[in-house]
């Protein structure tokens, strides 16, 4: 067994231990392997160990990745920033898209998606805990945000995700997840169909597991420290 391997077994663990803390079914959160920085050859490592679901927040990079391993049955989600000028990119190499904060972005990824591909599956980020330096909608714009993207065919709206400041304890952490959470059942409340909670990293993954992700993005605890860029 390869070191990747066994590090996404310990992460895989780690949320089953987690969801049966919590009296959640073991296979109501989804492990996204964030690869960004690694090669090729460390995504084929993770995928002969069974993971299939790959994030990537450098977009251009990610494309290069995308086309060398269009081989292998992997689903791609954007987890960077989206600028303006990288939305075709996205549109057209994407599966899911977890960071729209505005929605000039969701309407030029509707425009961009190819007729021939499904829907690009989308999460609205939310800066949860008010960073002014964060990337995010605020809270009480989600709601409107969300019924302008639920109307965009070309999109499926699936839920929300945030990346929250490192809090300082597990209780901390738990009620900065737990007023995202929040908000995803006020959207669904609304009327909007959300299933999709994107929150929790390597360092916190239990917290937010407990407190409703069903989305966790795990890069250092599976593929170790970052490769530097090119």
């Amino acid at each position: 067994m390869t070191m990747i391997a066994e590090n996404i077994k310990t992460v895989q663990n780690r949320i089953a231990q987690a969801c049966r803390q919590a009296r959640r079914p073991t296979d109501a959160v989804t492990l996204l392997a964030v690869s960004k920085t690694f090669g090729a050859d460390a995504v084929e490592a993770a995928f002969a160990a069974g993971q299939t679901a790959f994030g990537e927040n450098y977009i251009q990079e990610a494309v290069e990745k995308i086309a060398l391993l269009r081989h292998l049955p992997l689903q791609w989600h954007c987890i960077g920033p989206v600028q303006s000028n990288k939305t075709r990119l996205v549109a057209e190499h994407f599966d899911w898209v977890h960071t729209v904060d505005r929605l000039k972005i969701a309407q030029r990824l509707h425009e961009q998606r190819p007729l021939t591909l499904l829907p690009l599956q989308l999460c609205i980020q939310v800066n949860v805990d008010g960073g002014a330096t964060k990337s995010g909608v605020a809270p009480q714009d989600v709601l409107p945000l969300a019924r302008e993207v639920a109307e965009l065919p070309r999109l499926r709206l699936r839920g929300l995700m945030c990346i929250p400041e490192p809090a300082h304890d597990f209780v901390a952490a738990c009620a900065v997840f737990e007023s995202a959470r929040a908000i995803f059942d006020a959207v669904n409340a609304a009327g909007i169909a959300l299933d999709t909670l994107s929150m929790g990293m390597s360092a916190d993954l239990e917290a937010a597991v407990a407190s409703g992700s069903t989305m966790v993005r795990v890069g250092g605890a599976i593929f170790g420290g970052r490769a530097p860029r090119a």
